[in-house]
């Protein structure tokens, strides 16, 4: 009877996780702001924004608003096309493919003599 053996699968590097959109969006808005060489005070202030918000948007840590979202752009000379041509960048950049789906393991066949 043939002897069954198991062949264990090489194993994969697990896919990084799609970083979350408000992540993503902060980057790029901080990214660009650092470009421009202005302060957190002066894209807020131009934003109408506050410091703090403006900042916790910049790490992700809130999601803001359209009409805040647009006002930060504005503020940078950013379009939201731009934004999000430039987010969708990001994501692309810093995500790797997915794992590809699990199978069942490998069997060899070897015949005894």
């Amino acid at each position: 009877m043939p002897k069954l053996t198991l062949v264990p699968r090489t194993p994969r590097p697990p896919a990084r996780p799609a970083p979350l959109l408000r992540d993503a969006v902060g980057a790029v808005l901080r990214a660009e702001r650092s470009a421009q060489h202005r302060t957190l005070a002066d894209v807020a202030d131009a934003a109408r924004v506050s410091l703090p918000h403006l900042s916790e948007v910049e790490r992700g840590r809130k999601e803001p608003s359209s009409e805040v979202l647009a006002a930060i752009c504005t503020a940078l000379d950013l379009t939201l096309a731009d934004l999000l041509r430039r987010t969708a960048s990001h994501v692309a950049e810093t995500t790797t493919a997915p794992a590809a789906p699990r199978t069942a393991p490998r069997v060899s066949l070897s015949l005894a003599a």
